[in-house]
């Protein structure tokens, strides 16, 4: 018996297989250029590491999920969970690819959905204030923190390619700040004036602006995503001290999208979860003590894999084959 949890993230998609005692049998990522080109498939991956016939459900994350808001079969999910491919960052095509396999395969799949305007399980103000929140895998990221930490009101800080910061109350997933709206990451960040101008005149798009606002922005480098963030870490390592601004930045944009989330908590929070692959870097700089200047000791914070999305997938795999009807306040429909 196996159970399988897919993370649709920036820079690739990422598996996570579990037995029946929710025990991780193996984590792996494809390259998104490869599974686009046919060059690796999901299928044969998955196959390699696991019996597909022992597979009881897998949890797929998918682009934005703004088309659903419950946890549902993908059999019944139309459009694959979106409402446009529009707007959501650099399209290569590489995850429709891996779900095009999925969705042909006979594995018993679920999908997750995003949060936004129309999802019932968040606090109605943060629905009023921005129609999109948080893609799926933030979910699923979300799903691993509470069960790494066992707390019930905590902040969730993804920072990879994107930041984006969650923040749960009483268990359950009360709002989040979406990547275009607050703090930077790597790679996409907010629309500033400066941009909005660009857009209004015709000089890019908004799309391009979103996917070059990150620190990558402030140390002047462009390209493919995994090489723009390969090479301002790289940057940083040597010494380039328009790379250390871009990273100081991110780091202050965090802090501050965190601390503005601590403030809408009406419960005390327990601690700050870190994750994705600079909030849980340790080299060319430990981001969990460079965060800790500006919270100064004052909030427990807890490292946990970059993995998380796809590993918190795979656990809501487990747990809605096991009976579970509402993961983090959202409703799980099978009927």
């Amino acid at each position: 018996m196996a159970f399988i949890g897919m993370d649709h993230g920036t820079t690739g998609i990422s598996f996570c297989i579990m037995d029946d005692d929710a025990e991780i049998i193996d984590i792996f990522k494809i390259d998104r250029e490869d599974s686009k080109s046919g060059k690796v498939s999901a299928i044969e991956e998955l196959s390699k590491r696991c019996d597909l016939e022992s597979v009881k459900l897998m949890a797929i994350t998918y682009a934005m999920g703004d088309g659903i808001s419950d946890i549902l079969p993908t059999e019944k999910v139309e459009d694959r969970g979106i409402l446009s491919i529009n707007g959501a960052g650099k399209v290569t095509g590489g995850g429709t690819s891996v779900f095009s396999e999925l969705e042909n395969s006979n594995i018993p799949s679920i999908m997750i959905p995003g949060l936004h305007k129309n999802s019932t399980s968040l606090d109605e103000l943060f629905n009023a204030a921005y129609s999109h929140q948080a893609s799926p895998e933030k979910v699923s990221i979300s799903y691993n923190a509470i069960k790494e930490t066992g707390w019930q009101n905590f902040i969730v800080a993804d920072i990879s390619s994107n930041s984006v910061n969650i923040l749960i109350e009483d268990s359950k997933i009360k709002g989040a700040i979406d990547a275009c709206l607050g703090a930077m990451g790597i790679v996409h960040g907010p629309i500033d004036l400066e941009m909005i101008r660009d857009i209004d005149e015709g000089r890019r798009t908004a799309n391009e602006c979103f996917s070059h606002a990150g620190a990558v922005k402030i140390a002047g480098i462009d390209g493919k995503v995994a090489n723009m963030k390969n090479q301002l870490l790289e940057n940083y390592r040597n010494g380039d001290e328009k790379a250390k601004l871009a990273i100081d930045t991110l780091i202050m944009t965090v802090a501050m999208e965190i601390a503005g989330l601590v403030v809408v908590c009406e419960n005390e929070i327990e601690g700050i979860v870190l994750t994705g692959s600079i909030g849980s870097a340790t080299e060319p700089f430990n981001f969990e003590d460079e965060i800790n200047k500006y919270f100064k000791n004052k909030y427990e914070l807890k490292v946990i894999s970059k993995e998380s999305g796809a590993i918190g997938a795979a656990q809501i795999a487990y747990d809605v084959y096991n009976g579970e009807d509402n993961i983090l306040g959202i409703n799980v429909d099978l009927s």
